[in-house]
Protein backbone atom coordinates (compact mmCIF):
# COMPACT_ATOMS: atom_id res chain seq x y z
CA UNK A 1 0.00 0.00 0.00
CA UNK A 2 1.19 3.28 -0.81
CA UNK A 3 2.00 5.64 1.93
CA UNK A 4 -0.11 8.79 2.12
CA UNK A 5 2.07 11.67 1.65
CA UNK A 6 0.70 14.97 2.34
CA UNK A 7 2.67 18.08 1.93
CA UNK A 8 2.09 21.37 3.60
CA UNK A 9 3.99 24.46 1.65
CA UNK A 10 4.59 28.24 3.29
CA UNK A 11 6.87 30.66 2.98
CA UNK A 12 6.83 29.95 7.12
CA UNK A 13 8.72 33.61 7.74
CA UNK A 14 8.56 32.87 10.79
CA UNK A 15 6.47 29.63 11.46
CA UNK A 16 3.75 30.07 14.07
CA UNK A 17 1.57 28.57 16.53
CA UNK A 18 -0.81 28.09 13.81
CA UNK A 19 1.34 26.77 11.51
CA UNK A 20 2.31 23.68 13.90
CA UNK A 21 -1.50 23.50 14.60
CA UNK A 22 -2.26 22.44 10.57
CA UNK A 23 1.38 20.92 11.18
CA UNK A 24 0.05 18.39 13.92
CA UNK A 25 -3.79 18.27 12.98
CA UNK A 26 -2.31 16.78 9.29
CA UNK A 27 0.00 14.42 11.29
CA UNK A 28 -2.64 12.70 12.64
CA UNK A 29 -4.28 11.75 9.04
CA UNK A 30 -1.75 10.61 6.51
CA UNK A 31 1.51 8.53 6.80
CA UNK A 32 4.06 11.47 6.29
CA UNK A 33 3.92 15.03 5.70
CA UNK A 34 6.67 17.22 4.10
CA UNK A 35 6.53 20.63 5.36
CA UNK A 36 8.03 22.57 2.12
CA UNK A 37 9.65 25.52 2.73
CA UNK A 38 9.25 27.98 0.12
CA UNK A 39 12.01 30.12 -1.09
CA UNK A 40 10.07 32.94 -2.78
CA UNK A 41 11.66 35.74 -4.45
CA UNK A 42 8.94 37.81 -4.45
CA UNK A 43 8.41 38.23 -0.95
CA UNK A 44 11.18 39.83 0.68
CA UNK A 45 11.60 37.22 3.55
CA UNK A 46 13.05 38.42 7.06
CA UNK A 47 14.48 35.53 8.01
CA UNK A 48 16.37 33.48 5.89
CA UNK A 49 15.41 30.00 4.12
CA UNK A 50 18.25 28.30 5.71
CA UNK A 51 17.14 29.79 9.46
CA UNK A 52 13.35 29.09 8.79
CA UNK A 53 13.78 25.12 7.84
CA UNK A 54 15.96 25.07 11.02
CA UNK A 55 12.75 27.02 12.83
CA UNK A 56 10.72 24.19 11.49
CA UNK A 57 12.84 21.21 12.09
CA UNK A 58 13.40 22.27 15.77
CA UNK A 59 9.36 22.49 16.11
CA UNK A 60 8.32 19.12 14.44
CA UNK A 61 11.41 17.08 15.88
CA UNK A 62 8.95 15.52 18.07
CA UNK A 63 6.75 14.29 15.40
CA UNK A 64 8.57 11.63 13.95
CA UNK A 65 6.64 11.66 10.29
CA UNK A 66 6.93 14.40 9.38
CA UNK A 67 9.61 16.52 7.27
CA UNK A 68 10.95 19.45 6.52
CA UNK A 69 12.64 20.74 3.28
CA UNK A 70 13.38 24.11 1.53
CA UNK A 71 12.51 24.12 -2.17
CA UNK A 72 12.34 27.11 -5.00
CA UNK A 73 10.37 27.12 -7.88
CA UNK A 74 7.12 26.05 -8.69
CA UNK A 75 5.23 24.05 -6.18
CA UNK A 76 3.51 21.97 -8.45
CA UNK A 77 7.18 20.91 -9.98
CA UNK A 78 8.51 20.28 -5.79
CA UNK A 79 5.17 17.96 -5.60
CA UNK A 80 5.59 16.21 -8.69
CA UNK A 81 9.24 15.32 -7.90
CA UNK A 82 8.68 14.24 -4.43
CA UNK A 83 5.24 12.04 -6.11
CA UNK A 84 2.86 14.11 -3.72
CA UNK A 85 -0.47 13.68 -4.81
CA UNK A 86 -2.18 15.81 -1.87
CA UNK A 87 -1.88 19.33 -0.80
CA UNK A 88 -2.12 20.99 3.03
CA UNK A 89 -3.53 24.27 2.83
CA UNK A 90 -4.13 26.43 6.28
CA UNK A 91 -6.97 28.52 6.62
CA UNK A 92 -7.63 31.51 9.11
CA UNK A 93 -9.88 33.98 7.42
CA UNK A 94 -12.34 34.68 4.98
CA UNK A 95 -9.55 36.45 2.69
CA UNK A 96 -7.53 33.20 3.65
CA UNK A 97 -9.96 31.14 2.21
CA UNK A 98 -10.95 32.60 -1.22
CA UNK A 99 -7.13 33.09 -1.90
CA UNK A 100 -7.00 29.07 -1.23
CA UNK A 101 -9.76 28.47 -4.15
CA UNK A 102 -8.24 31.06 -7.06
CA UNK A 103 -4.99 28.72 -6.10
CA UNK A 104 -6.55 25.43 -6.09
CA UNK A 105 -8.03 26.01 -9.76
CA UNK A 106 -4.61 26.81 -10.31
CA UNK A 107 -2.72 23.93 -8.89
CA UNK A 108 -5.62 21.78 -10.27
CA UNK A 109 -5.02 22.91 -13.75
CA UNK A 110 -1.45 22.00 -13.77
CA UNK A 111 -1.56 19.08 -11.54
CA UNK A 112 -5.10 17.32 -12.48
CA UNK A 113 -4.39 14.52 -10.09
CA UNK A 114 -3.58 16.64 -7.10
CA UNK A 115 -6.54 16.31 -3.81
CA UNK A 116 -6.15 19.67 -1.72
CA UNK A 117 -6.86 19.61 1.70
CA UNK A 118 -8.25 22.61 3.48
CA UNK A 119 -7.29 22.98 7.53
CA UNK A 120 -9.21 26.12 9.26
CA UNK A 121 -6.63 27.21 11.58
CA UNK A 122 -8.16 26.28 15.33
CA UNK A 123 -10.06 29.22 17.01
CA UNK A 124 -7.70 30.47 19.60
CA UNK A 125 -4.95 30.85 16.68
CA UNK A 126 -6.82 32.31 13.69
CA UNK A 127 -5.45 35.95 14.50
CA UNK A 128 -2.26 35.05 14.24
CA UNK A 129 0.00 35.64 11.37
CA UNK A 130 3.80 35.72 10.27
CA UNK A 131 2.91 39.82 9.21
CA UNK A 132 1.94 40.14 12.48
CA UNK A 133 4.94 38.37 14.62
CA UNK A 134 7.39 39.62 11.77
CA UNK A 135 5.67 43.17 13.30
CA UNK A 136 6.53 41.87 16.99
CA UNK A 137 9.99 41.02 16.26
CA UNK A 138 10.91 43.73 14.01
CA UNK A 139 9.92 45.91 17.05
CA UNK A 140 12.12 43.87 19.42
CA UNK A 141 9.77 42.38 21.44
CA UNK A 142 8.42 38.71 22.60
CA UNK A 143 6.95 35.87 19.87
CA UNK A 144 6.62 33.33 23.06
CA UNK A 145 3.24 33.48 22.55
CA UNK A 146 2.55 33.33 19.19
CA UNK A 147 5.61 30.28 18.02
CA UNK A 148 6.38 27.24 19.42
CA UNK A 149 9.24 27.46 22.19
CA UNK A 150 11.71 26.13 20.14
CA UNK A 151 11.33 29.02 17.40
CA UNK A 152 11.07 31.96 20.32
CA UNK A 153 14.26 31.33 21.50
CA UNK A 154 15.91 31.37 18.01
CA UNK A 155 14.28 34.03 16.77
CA UNK A 156 15.17 35.56 20.41
CA UNK A 157 19.17 34.37 19.98
CA UNK A 158 18.88 35.77 16.54
CA UNK A 159 17.30 39.13 15.98
CA UNK A 160 16.61 40.32 19.49
CA UNK A 161 19.17 42.41 20.99
CA UNK A 162 18.15 42.76 24.61
CA UNK A 163 18.50 39.93 27.58
CA UNK A 164 15.45 37.77 28.30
Amino acid sequence: MEKRLAVFPGTFDPPTLGHFDIITRAHRLFDEVLVAVANNPSKHTLISLEDRIAMMQAATQDLKRVRVEGFTGLLVDFLRERHARVLVRGVRTVADYDYEIQLTGMYRTMMPELEIVMFPTSGNLSFISSTLVREVIIHQGDVGQFVPAPIAEMIRLKFLHRKA
